[in-house]
């Protein structure tokens, strides 16, 4: 059994985690709590709930965080969007973040479908 530490989708998501977390030390002081906070938490909730699934004992519970993976993807794309909206990351910054999670969702959609395929061959 290989580790959540192999898998693309993983590697990216903590990437992308590790730039979030840098960035949002630019954003306001009163963001600290609100935006900061929240964007902190959909980032990483991403590569924790891969890790997490790819730990359980069969491919249901790992169906099921990489379906929970897939919609911090999607949280994690507004609070981008609406970082970007207030003007705390630059165009360029919002694209190429916006951009990687793109690739994240369709990295974990891959592993939906894959992991979908096993379970239905244990069924």
């Amino acid at each position: 059994m290989s580790s959540f530490k192999d898998l693309k989708a993983w590697k990216k998501a903590h990437e992308l985690t590790l730039e979030i977390y840098t960035v949002t030390k630019t954003f306001p002081s009163e963001e600290r709590y609100r935006l900061i906070d929240q964007l902190c938490r959909s980032s990483s909730s991403v590569p924790a709930n891969i890790a997490e699934g790819k730990g359980r004992d069969s491919h249901k519970d790992f169906l099921k965080f990489l379906i929970i993976a897939r919609g911090s993807v999607e949280e994690t794309k507004y609070h981008l969007l609406l970082a970007k909206d207030l003007h705390y990351l630059s165009k360029e910054v919002y694209a190429r973040l916006n951009g990687g999670y793109d690739l994240v969702g369709k990295l974990i959609n891959g592993l939906i479908r894959k992991v979908k395929k096993e379970v239905e061959a244990s069924s």
